[in-house]
């Protein structure tokens, strides 16, 4: 006996005899990735790879990449046999660079910020200026 089954994402897909799985749910012959493991192990790299851009484009893409894992998990948790593992894993790797990305940008936003309450605005953009700076320490 087939059956007509909606995934979350709203497409119909044919599946016969679906089986009751221990952990809840039914398994419908077919598992599919989760929506956004990709995306939030994309998120977690690049938030990584951008903390030198004064912390604030790796910080957002860090908090975007957490609240999207945040849904990702709370669907894996719903029905756990519908997703593969591999998705899983991916997503709790992008989680892993993202958590790593907010704290090497945090870092360095408080860095910057230091910076710049202790040299001054125009420390940032010209040199001639921080050398001076510098020299009137030694």
């Amino acid at each position: 006996m087939s059956e007509e089954q909606q995934d979350p994402q709203g497409t119909a897909h044919q599946h016969v005899n679906p089986t009751p799985q221990p952990g809840g749910g039914f398994n419908y012959g077919m598992q599919h990735a989760l929506p956004n493991a990709t995306p939030v192990l994309i998120l977690g790299i690049l938030s990584i790879v951008t903390c030198c851009c004064y912390g604030v484009i790796g910080l957002i893409l860090g908090i975007v990449a957490l609240v999207l894992s945040k849904k990702d998990r709370a669907l894996y948790a719903a029905n756990i046999t519908f997703y593969t593992e591999s998705s899983f894993k991916n997503l709790n790797a992008g989680r892993v660079c993202a958590i790593i990305g907010l704290v090497l940008n945090i870092i360095y936003l408080l860095l910057m910020i230091a910076f710049v309450a202790m040299f001054g605005w125009a420390a940032l953009s010209d040199q001639q200026e921080i050398q001076r700076i510098l020299e009137s320490y030694q």
